[in-house]
């Protein structure tokens, strides 16, 4: 259904350590930085990107608005939330853990990256 999501950044740098470690913790390969210095992220089949803004202003979070990474099990989910905040994220919402939504059985973590966007480990569980 997406093609890509792009997140703002006030520091590319600390950005790059970021997602770097969330993306590692995933078996993926760090950022490349194209001739913008934008960040790209290609892993599982998704397009990941970190920028400045292009209108110049600072970046910002989305308020209400959550960025979800498919995870292959809790396991996965919980290795991504620590190298978060290992790298300069915060944990926030419940801790990691199972959670009955109206979508079935979610475990779910959540973390805000350094620049306050919202991000989320989903690994749904098969129906019983």
């Amino acid at each position: 259904m997406f093609s890509h999501v792009v997140v703002g950044s006030n520091d590319i740098d600390r950005s790059r350590k970021f997602y770097d470690a969330l993306f590692a913790s995933l078996g993926g390969k760090p950022g490349q930085a194209d001739d913008k210095g934008r960040l790209r992220y290609v892993h599982r089949g998704g397009l990941f990107m970190v920028t400045h803004p292009i209108d110049g202003q600072p970046a910002c979070h989305a308020n209400g608005g959550t960025i979800g990474f498919a995870m292959e099990s809790p396991e996965e989910a919980d290795a991504w939330h620590q190298a978060g905040i290992a790298n300069g994220g915060t944990s926030i919402e419940d801790p990691p853990g199972l959670r009955q939504g109206s979508f079935g059985k979610l475990y779910l973590a959540y973390l805000r990256d350094p620049d306050g966007n919202k991000l989320c480990a989903v690994h749904r569980l098969p129906a019983e």
